[in-house]
């Protein structure tokens, strides 16, 4: 990432200090479970219906609204929307098969409202499942804008269910990201905006704005589910909240990333203007990689043939934490 940026100059960002403390967060979600009763798998709850799970999953896509409602282009927002949901379920080894969305507003908005579903209907169709309905609830005393969440229903036979744990020695296989996606945004927005506003040219691209950057749509991991089942697949990580150390969600194993993909120019955009540390990013940011699994090497080696742009990014190893780029993540 930056490597002229001199931490002396201007006080660097954290996630933390923008208000968004990932420990706490996981912390409250902890809580909120214990509470509820029983809870099943990393990314969502598991249901017994016999001879298959039914696997709920629930998620909205953050503070990348603010963008949205800045420059007023909510038209991937519903793509988002739905991807945060279904890749929670690949994950899992999960098929998503149905989704309801939820819209909660300060004041109805038929223009806004159409937008969304028109990314809702476009995720829906990426990710071959089912729009099967949806709320909106206009509550002035509660909302400020807008917020949109959704849950997603999935099946998965019993023997199809990813495993959830890593064995020492398999290769990690990972594939790339669309760009940000829908994490982190608060701190990428702080950054930003700092000295420029959203309508200015993204400077590495200046035919798109920065806004149009930061709105790039989460990418849809639904095509992998069919190869990662037909192989050994031991468990899997959307990289989401919490950046690389999602990756520990596969089990209490180290992570030896040699290989990642490249981070796209957003990212160093936003430790630029944010004067974000190389550790931040990655405990934050997907970093230019989406989604990743643990499997044997020749299973890895099968399964990077048979996907478009998959590559073995590292390696399980005895060891503890995610070692990325010359730092360790725990």
């Amino acid at each position: 990432m930056s490597e002229d940026t001199d931490p002396e100059e201007e006080e660097g960002l954290t996630y933390a200090e923008t208000g968004v403390d990932i420990d706490a967060s996981e912390a409250a979600t902890s809580a909120l479970i214990g509470a509820a009763g029983e809870f099943e798998g990393d990314y969502a709850g598991l249901v017994d219906i016999g001879d298959q799970y039914l696997a709920l999953a629930t998620d909205g896509v953050g503070t990348k609204l603010l963008v949205a409602e800045a420059v007023d282009d909510y038209s991937t927002i519903g793509i988002d929307c739905i991807a945060m949901n279904a890749n929670d379920l690949v994950a899992q080894g999960v098929e998503p098969v149905a989704f309801v969305d939820y819209l909660a507003v300060e004041e109805p908005d038929d223009e806004t409202a159409e937008d969304l579903g028109e990314g809702l209907r476009q995720g829906a169709e990426r990710a071959g499942l089912a729009l099967v309905g949806g709320e909106t609830a206009v509550m002035p005393d509660v909302i400020k804008g807008l917020d949109i969440a959704g849950a997603c229903a999935g099946l998965a036979p019993k023997d199809a269910l990813f495993p959830g744990e890593a064995e020492p020695g398999d290769a990690i296989v990972g594939w790339p990201s669309s760009g940000i996606h829908s994490n982190g945004l608060t701190l990428a927005r702080e950054s930003v905006t700092r000295e420029h506003a959203y309508t200015d040219p993204f400077p590495p691209a200046p035919d798109q704005t920065i806004a149009e950057t930061l709105l790039e749509p989460t990418r849809l991991y639904t095509d992998l589910l069919g190869v990662l089942r037909d192989h050994e697949t031991h468990a899997a990580a959307h990289v989401t909240g919490g950046g690389w150390t999602n990756l520990t969600r596969m089990g209490a194993f180290g992570y030896d990333i040699t290989d990642p993909f490249d981070a796209q120019p957003v990212f160093s955009f936003v430790q630029q203007e944010g004067n974000v540390g190389d550790e931040e990013m990655h405990r934050t940011f997907n970093m230019g990689t989406g989604f990743v699994v643990a499997m044997p090497k020749a299973d890895a080696e099968d399964v990077v043939a048979a996907t478009e742009d998959g590559r073995i990014i590292g390696t399980v190893t005895e060891g503890a934490g995610v070692a990325i780029r010359g730092h360790h993540l725990e």
